[in-house]
């Protein structure tokens, strides 16, 4: 072999990309992150979520031949079969599946507050529901169809909190009663989720599919002063994320970019984890 190799394009024109929770707080970033690639994106959601100004402002942009919303519950697996069925049809087989959808409980004084020991079963398998089961049940759903076509690529998002507890520290200015917890199901959920990524991947790469995960750190979007003081001061880099910060990462993991790279967490967390 000789001279340099051609270098993968970050490139995506042309392709099908699913994104599961549209709507949420890190919806538009991967969606954005996908159209100013070239990719069609089919969003999904539940039936009575709203999209958000950022994500209308994409809608606004690229229009609804680039940006299209289906509505299903990723806990529903009927409701993701038709969908399948209506995105094949409408667009074609997918080639990027971004499972984003999940349920987390930021800090707020009108959610319910509880000890460790008080907290409901039905709050626990709720985001075990959603966060894992979701994210499995997409998979179930279009990967063998990726697996078919013998191309694709699945990136799961997961958190920092799938490799670290939480520090409970970070919230105890707060002053609730009781103490606001991080909920331990969410980091449970993503451990899970990152360990799932490696079994599909494991599956699925002699099919040409590769499934990765892509952890965020702590991303700007509202906390109070006190809490990004102290969450900033865990972080090597000095600050938390910002959108930008991963839309390179969703593309390296989407695209051809990283065609030889499968079953990894990527965390793009600041190196909040390498202490």
């Amino acid at each position: 072999m000789t001279g340099d190799p051609e270098p993968r394009g970050f490139r995506l024109d042309d392709r099908v990309a699913v994104v599961t929770g549209a709507f949420g707080n890190l919806g538009p970033i991967w969606i954005g992150a996908l159209l100013g690639a070239g990719a069609r994106v089919a969003g999904i959601d539940l039936e009575d979520a709203r999209g958000s100004d950022a994500y209308h402002a994409l809608l606004r942009v690229y229009g609804p031949e680039r940006l299209s919303i289906y509505r299903a519950d990723v806990r529903d697996r009927d409701a993701l079969t038709e969908i399948r069925i209506r995105i094949s049809d409408e667009l074609g087989a997918p080639h990027v599946i971004v499972n984003n959808a999940g349920v987390d409980q930021p800090p707020s004084s009108d959610a319910p507050q509880y000890k460790l020991d008080e907290i409901p079963a039905e709050v626990f398998r709720e985001v075990l529901d959603v966060n894992l089961f979701g994210t499995f049940q997409v998979c179930q759903v279009f990967g063998p169809l990726m697996a078919a076509a013998g191309r694709g690529s699945i990136v799961n998002i997961g958190s920092l909190y799938a490799a670290v507890s939480p520090d409970q520290r970070l919230y105890d200015h707060l002053g609730f009663d009781p103490p606001f917890l991080k909920p331990p199901a969410y980091g449970a959920s993503k451990a899970a989720v990152v360990n799932l990524t490696k079994y599909l991947a494991t599956l699925w790469g002699p099919r040409g599919v590769r499934v990765n995960a892509l952890s965020p750190g702590g991303v700007l979007g509202g906390q109070d002063d006190e809490f990004k003081r102290k969450f900033c001061a865990r972080v090597p880099l000095g600050r938390m994320a910002i959108d930008a910060d991963l839309v390179g990462p969703l593309l390296f993991l989407a695209s051809d970019a990283s065609t030889y790279v499968t079953g990894i967490e990527l965390r793009v967390d600041g190196g909040f984890t390498a202490w």
